[in-house]
């Protein structure tokens, strides 16, 4: 059997790629929003097999991140690779806003941010020419809307990576492919040739994203927009398409020459909910005419394309599906929900302990700021990984015994506070296992001034539990998820159903997807108890 690319090339919630080619190996990188560690980073030799090598950044190079919305801390990286040195760009939502950071291995470490106070705008990004120059991009509200106005658009400026500041005026390049068109943001110049191309996402990262392309003789432009445009999207297979979203794009060059491209989509799992967020997809691309053509011949974002045939086959070996905490280090499968400061998690003895901490998983919501408040209390004692496939199984084996207010178990998180717990708890001195929905209105979103939100617990199901040890199960089928316990793993009793489409993020904010983990709270309430976990697994099948 032939190798294929098969799409998506890193399932799960692993936004907003960009690539990097140095020699034979590729790097890439994700957005992680409030996660901790933050942006994952990527390494293959045949852009079919990923391994993720590190997360740039880390509480110890002074990573912050707060757990809020879900939709908020870091987005957008982009990674570039000149004279020995690799560059990350990003915005941080929870800290100064944008920064660089560098290493000379991939691997790290990875410098502190150096802020960047003269880039506004979002989805900052670098270009360096073959000449050695280097140039900053943007957004800003710098294009005229045709009613003596303006509205956002793309800009640039000569760049001093020495001294990291911006060199001159930055100059309006394009404000997208359609007239008054939403969102265009996600830049990147390319020099090939004896054109610069621009490539920009444009309509919004849910439904009517797109990818769209300008180029120009000169960096500064004009820039001349492709009469072909959108060179990438799927809004117009319709809302039953198996893929959706498709956009924010990033151009890589292979070793004989051809071109392919990494950009975000959605998988719709069983026709409703779009639960996994937006992955990370790949694509042939063809240039004709001096213009990008991507996924030639069919114009539509396929699950499988032929292999290059100038790349090695490169298998990894496959991951355990438990984690018996044997070390010490955590897996880079687990993150936790804002940069933890406290030391309220440790393993010892191949268990892993969570404090029952005041912070709730689902304390009320707060409007996002790019002010720089650096709350050292948002953050959960929550250990969490992703979903990455519409079916699989998430357990556990835990001990606890709660007291007064506090709670142990197993999450699901989504954006918005849409969440869904199996949780052990108690009233009364009596033990209970308990099935709970959260929800949560809005009237905007979270960035947008005068945000406010309710938010709503709902009691699917309860049973009284006479133990403190307990295996705990999610089974997820498509949007049938299906919750269990009892005394040992396979011997298992149903404790309720919850249907996935009520925490589809295309209701709540679209920019993540699920996390799947283990938690302990003390729900408002300090306490030094703790939940153990004597393994956890994750499996797809």
């Amino acid at each position: 059997m032939k190798p294929v690319l098969t799409n998506p090339i890193i399932p799960g919630f692993y936004p907003d790629p960009s690539i990097c080619r140095v020699g034979d190996d590729f790097y890439l990188v994700c957005s992680s929003f409030e996660l901790c560690p933050g942006i994952p980073l990527f390494h293959s030799r045949d852009l079919v097999h990923w391994e993720q090598i590190c997360y740039v950044m880390t509480p110890e190079n002074g990573f912050h991140a707060e757990k809020n919305c879900g939709n908020g801390g870091v987005m957008a990286p982009t990674i570039r690779y000149h004279d020995g040195v690799f560059y990350i760009i990003n915005c941080n939502y929870s800290d100064k806003g944008n920064y660089i950071v560098t290493a000379q291995n991939p691997s790290g470490p990875w410098s502190e941010p150096h802020w960047l106070n003269d880039v506004p705008g979002i989805d900052a990004s670098i270009f360096f020419d073959a000449n050695g120059q280097c140039y900053m991009m943007g957004t800003a509200q710098n294009w005229p809307d045709g009613n003596g106005g303006l509205r956002q658009g793309i800009w640039a400026a000569e760049y001093d990576i020495v001294n990291f500041r911006v060199v001159g005026a930055p100059v309006p390049l394009w404000g997208g492919a359609l007239a008054g068109v939403a969102s265009p943001e996600s830049p990147h110049i390319y020099h090939i040739g004896d054109w610069y191309y621009l490539l920009i996402a444009e309509g919004g990262t849910e439904y009517f994203h797109s990818e769209t392309v300008a180029r120009s003789r000169s960096v500064f432009g004009p820039y001349e927009g492709y009469k072909g445009n959108p060179i990438l999207t799927m809004r117009h297979m319709g809302r039953l398409a198996l893929i959706q979203n498709a956009g924010h794009a990033d151009l890589v060059e292979l070793q004989d020459g051809s071109w392919y491209a990494v950009f975000l989509a959605s998988r719709l799992i069983g026709g409703v909910s779009k639960n996994l967020g937006r992955e990370t997809y790949i694509v042939p691309v063809r240039w004709e005419d001096e213009w990008p053509l991507f996924t030639p011949d069919t114009g539509r974002v396929e699950l499988e394309y032929p292999f290059p045939e100038c790349l090695p086959w490169t298998p990894l070996p496959e991951k355990p599906v438990r984690d018996d905490f044997d070390s010490t280090d955590l897996d880079l499968n687990w993150s936790f929900w804002g940069t933890p400061y406290q030391e309220f998690w440790n393993i010892a003895d191949s268990r892993l302990s969570l404090r029952c901490l005041p912070q709730a998983l689902a304390d009320p919501l707060e409007p996002m700021s790019m002010e720089v408040t650096h709350s050292e209390d948002h953050f959960v004692s929550y250990l969490a990984r992703r979903r990455l496939q519409p079916h699989c199984r998430f357990a556990c084996r835990m001990t606890f015994s709660p007291k007064g207010t506090e709670s142990a178990g197993i999450a699901i998180t989504q954006a918005m506070n849409h969440q869904i717990h199996l949780q052990l708890s108690q009233a009364e001195g009596q033990k209970k296992l308990e099935l709970l929905l959260f929800t949560a209105d809005y009237d905007r979103p979270p960035y947008i001034p005068g945000f406010h939100s309710v938010t709503y617990c709902s009691l699917i199901a309860e049973v009284p539990c006479e133990t403190d040890e307990v295996v705990l199960e999610m089974e997820l089928n498509e949007n049938d998820y299906i919750f269990r316990y009892g005394p040992e793993d396979g011997c298992l009793t149903e404790l309720g159903h919850v249907d996935g489409a009520l925490i589809n993020p295309e209701k709540v904010g679209c920019m993540v997807g699920e996390m799947l983990g283990v938690f302990a709270s003390g729900n408002g309430t300090a306490s030094e108890n703790c939940a153990s976990f004597d393994w956890a697994e994750y499996q797809d099948y």
